[in-house]
C-alpha cells in the first residue's frame, strides 16, 4: 500500500513539474523571443547606421572601407538573432497553421542569411 501511495505521490509531483516547466515557458519564454529579436533588430539598425557613415566617409575622404562585406556581417548577425527568436517560438505553438507560418518564415530568413554569406564570400574573393 505504501509503494501505491508513494507512486502516485511521486506521479503528482511529475506532473506538477511539467505543469510548473509549462507555466514558465509559456510566461518567460516570450519575453526571451522578444528580447532576441530586439536584439536582432538592434544589430541591424547599428551596422546600417555604421555602413552610412563609412559610406560617406569614403565619398568625402576619398578612402575605401570594405562597406559592403560590413554591413552584409550585420545584416547576417542580425538574421542569427532574429531565426534563434523563430527556433523558440516553435516550443510555444498550439495548432499546425503555427508551424507551417513559423516554418515558413524560419525558411526564409535561412534563405536570407545563406544568400548575405554567399554575397560576403564573393565580396571577400573580389576585394583579395
Amino acid at each position: 500500500m505504501n509503494f501505491l501511495f508513494s507512486l502516485v505521490k511521486n506521479y503528482s509531483v511529475i506532473l506538477g513539474g511539467i505543469f510548473l516547466l509549462e507555466e514558465l515557458l509559456s510566461n518567460y519564454l516570450p519575453v526571451l523571443i522578444h528580447l532576441l529579436e530586439l536584439m536582432g533588430v538592434i544589430v541591424v539598425v547599428i551596422g546600417a547606421v555604421s555602413a552610412f557613415y563609412k559610406y560617406i566617409m569614403s565619398i568625402f575622404c576619398k578612402k575605401k572601407y570594405p562597406i559592403k562585406y560590413t554591413f552584409a556581417n550585420n545584416l547576417a548577425m542580425g538574421l542569427e538573432f532574429k531565426l534563434a527568436g523563430e527556433i523558440l517560438k516553435t516550443v510555444l505553438i498550439k495548432n499546425i497553421d503555427e508551424l507551417w507560418i513559423i516554418a515558413a518564415v524560419s525558411l526564409l530568413r535561412g534563405f536570407l542569411a545563406l544568400l548575405i554569406y554567399w554575397e560576403m564570400k564573393n565580396e571577400k574573393n573580389e576585394t583579395t
